[in-house]
Order: structure tokens, then sequence, then C-alpha cells
């Protein structure tokens, strides 16, 4: 065994996994795993780039590997785990293995920039979660949407398993497969929304749609809460979101205040409230669209904003009526 020749080998796998080589990529990888078998980073770049290449199970392989070598603090390990098990349609163990990843970022005192994707991507996977619950009621409900909706599924399975063939057989590469399997997705989605429309005005009463409460919403990341935390002035946020933005920048996003981590303390009660908001709705009805993604890129560094009279004004007036704005209208 050779660390100093597999730490070579990785670099040289960096190299191409930066120009976008991802198969070589994982190729580099795996020979430096050969020199070196302990080193729990290797197989979290070999889980990365195959995740690239849209090989879940060997994903899942090199993360459970990864982190049986280093728990505590493998926080890629976890957040690479769950994205392959949310593609594999395993919402539940894909929501655990994101906690996990949340919970690991929100502990570390360094700089991290996938603290806003792993926040972002458990509510994804709540999502994904609570989308298969509500369509088990609703399937339970109406035999013929159950009907409807199984033949839709089958039809989207059969498509993108069509796409994985093209992709295997050199016909498409890996960004043209993401590509169309992105576009099948939106049809697909499209579609099941369409239907349950069209049952929803006939039986209104058991297909509500939900509003959110301005107050379960964080106002950096515009996301439901899933661990909200408030400051010594008494505005909660997200945790992941805020402690993010005070590494860079130790002062209150709204406020312009002097704020700190050590001050943060866990909002116990909106907590419970968002659990509960959780349990108790069936469906998703919080689709902010493309303008509230707009909204969410500009904030992600609060470093650029000064504390001008324009920007206190943006903050406190325009952001919020424009957040209620995208509730009433989603």
């Amino acid at each position: 065994m050779s660390p100093h020749l597999a730490e070579q080998l990785k670099q040289k796998g960096n190299s191409q996994f930066n120009e976008g080589n991802f198969d070589k990529a994982a190729v580099f990888y795996s020979q430096a795993i050969q020199q070196y078998s302990s080193n729990p980073l290797l197989y979290t770049n070999r889980a990365n780039a195959r995740l690239k290449l849209g090989l879940w199970s060997e994903v899942i392989d090199d993360c459970l590997r990864s982190i049986e070598l280093e728990a505590v603090n493998n926080m890629k390990a976890y957040y690479f785990l769950a994205q392959a098990q949310f593609e594999l349609r395993h919402p539940n163990e894909a929501l655990t293995s994101a906690i996990t990843a949340y919970d690991i970022c929100s502990r570390s005192l360094t700089q991290t920039s996938s603290a806003f994707a792993i926040a972002t991507f458990v509510i994804k996977c709540k999502r994904a979660k609570w989308d298969l619950r509500e369509r088990d009621r609703l399937r339970r409900r109406s035999a013929l949407l159950s009907e409807l909706e199984s033949h839709l599924t089958h039809t989207f399975n059969n498509d993108l398993s069509e796409v994985d063939q093209r992709q295997q057989s050199g016909e498409l590469g890996t960004i043209g497969a993401t590509e169309e399997k992105d576009a099948l997705t939106k049809t697909h989605e499209a579609k099941i929304s369409e239907l349950r429309s069209i049952f929803a005005i006939a039986d209104p009463g058991n297909m509500a749609k939900r509003e959110v409460p301005e107050y379960l919403i964080d106002a950096i990341s515009f996301e439901i809460m899933h661990d909200p935390v408030i400051t010594k002035n008494g505005q909660s946020y997200e945790r992941a979101t805020i402690i993010e933005h005070l590494k860079r920048n130790p002062t209150d996003p709204l406020s312009r205040e002097p704020l700190y981590i050590p001050e943060l303390r866990p909002n116990l009660a909106l907590k419970k409230a968002c659990d509960d908001f959780w349990e108790g709705n069936h469906g998703w009805a919080y689709d902010c669209g493309v303008m509230t993604f707009t909204m969410m890129m500009m904030m992600r560094d609060w470093s650029f904003w000064d504390d001008t009279p324009f920007e206190r004004f943006w903050f406190r007036c325009i952001c919020p009526w424009i957040l209620r704005w995208l509730l009433r209208t989603s």
C-alpha cells in the first residue's frame, strides 16, 4: 500500500473531474483505492464521480464504505448517499441520510458551500416522502385515479429505463441523458398534477390545496424550515443557512446588527409548528417557481449587500410582499 501514490492518483482524478471527465476520474479514484484502501475521501470522491454518471448503486456502495471508515464527520458521504437513494426512489432512506448530512454540516465550524444545498435537499426528500403518502391516500379513495396514475408511472419508468439503455450503449452522453431524464420528469409531474386537478374538481373537499403560513418560511432560503433557530432579536432562520451566512459575515441578514453563531438558540416552538404542519397536511402546494429560485440565488451571498436605506427597504418590505404574493398565487 502506498498512500503517496494514492494521493497522486487522487489529484489526477480531481483534475479529470473538474474537466467534466467523470468516467476517467472514477478510474483514477479506483486506482488510488487499490493503493490505499483506508482513505474514506477516495471512496467519497469516486462516489461523486459515479453520481455524475448516474451509477446509483455504485454510489451507495462507495458511500457506505466511506462511512464505515469515517462516520462522525463524513458529511459528503451522507449527502451523496442521500442523492443516490433518492434517485432509486427510496425517499425515506434518502431523508434519513440527508438529515444526517445536515446535522454534520450545522455542527461544522468551517465554511462550506454545501449548507444551502443540503438544507434544500432535506426539503426535497420530505416532499417526495409526502407525495408518496398522498398518492397512496388518493389511490385508496379512487380506484380510477389509482389506475390512471399507475399507467402514467409505468410509462414514465419505461421511458427512464430506455434513456439508461441508450446511455449505456453510448448513444447518449451523461449530460444528454440527464437532460432527457429531467424533461421526462417534468412532463410526468405535469401530467400527474393535471390528472389530480381534474379529480379535485369532482371532489374538492378531499383534495383541498393547503396554504403555507408565512412564519414557517425561512427569510434567507424562502423554504419551509426544517431546523429553525432564533436570534437575540427574535428573528427565526433555518439553522444551516444562517450559520453559513454568519461564517462569512457576522451580522443579522435582516437587521444588519452584529450576530454570532453562539448566540443562536433552537426555536423549539416553531420547530414543533413546522413538524405539525408536515404531519397535518397532505400533498404539496408550496412551489413558488422561478421567481423564488432567482431570489434565493441572489441572497446566497449576503456580503454583496450593504446597509443602505434601499437594501433595508428591499429586505424588510419588498421581499416579504413578493413572498406573500407568491404564496397566494402558487
